[in-house]
């Protein structure tokens, strides 16, 4: 009986490996397929002779500019520090030669539309990349706990992303072309507690874009939403940091476990 018992759970683990490995084999040929399938430079400068960033001083948003600009796009970089645009846009210019323009909005304000769409008059834009945001905790925090920064973190985080959909996509609507790019986050694919405010305002941007990519596919524009994250990567290795979200978390959980 215990010989039956070991060649039974040798066989199981190796069909557990097995399987581990098949699955492994599929991510890296994913992975692989991915990377080999980059749009190519000509793609994106299809889309029209500008690209607009907003947040792009620095970041994620100024990433964009560069690679962008690197593939043959002139582009247009928005935000609300002037100092960062201008050391942004000298290095892109000198970098690769591309023509930089610079809009200072703060797009906590819901103020800044008509001025933006008068610097943009004339221009063809074929590539949107809405990635201004803004995280009011970078500590877990309840809503009532939280800085009073609702309004804010709206404006910043939802209205920007509709009203430069808006701008824009009018004109990519009539040229039958156009790229937007809408960036979200991880966190906005379940209920964040701690984060609900910036996990609402991230999950409102990805079914937004899906849903506007359903509306426009048939005016050959893609509208596609980017998981990415606004919290740096410092942060979330950061031993202090790891302690301090799973403190609270713990905290949170047993608070929300109690029998009632």
């Amino acid at each position: 009986m215990g010989d039956v018992l070991e060649q039974f759970f040798i066989l199981t683990g190796l069909l557990v490996c097995l399987a581990c490995l098949v699955k492994c084999m599929r991510f890296s040929r994913c992975i692989l397929l991915n990377y080999w399938k980059v749009l190519p430079k000509p793609f994106l400068r299809s889309m029209g002779q500008w690209a607009v960033i907003t947040g792009a001083g620095d970041g994620i948003g100024k990433a964009y500019s560069f690679e962008l600009a690197r593939r043959g796009l002139d582009v247009v970089l928005i935000s609300r520090t002037l100092e960062k645009l201008e050391a942004t846009a000298t290095e892109i210019e000198r970098t690769t030669g591309r023509s930089v323009k610079i809009i200072q909005a703060d797009f906590t304000k819901d103020d800044i539309y008509e001025h933006i769409k008068e610097k943009l008059t004339g221009l063809e834009i074929g590539i949107l990349v809405n990635n201004v945001g803004m995280l009011p905790n970078l500590l877990p925090s309840h809503f009532l706990n939280a800085p009073d920064e609702i309004q804010s973190v709206i404006h910043c985080n939802i209205t920007s992303v509709v009203k430069m959909t808006q701008l824009i996509l009018k004109h990519m609507e009539s040229r039958r072309k156009g790229l937007i790019l809408n960036i979200s986050s991880g966190i906005a694919l379940f209920p964040w507690p701690l984060y609900s405010m910036y996990s609402a305002s991230k999950a409102f941007v990805c079914t937004f874009s899906k849903a506007l990519q359903e509306e426009y596919k048939a005016k050959e524009v893609i509208i596609q939403a980017g998981f990415l994250s606004l919290i740096p990567a410092w942060a979330f290795y950061s031993g202090a940091f790891q302690r301090l979200l799973l403190t609270h978390y713990v905290a949170y959980l047993k608070l929300n476990t109690k029998v009632r």
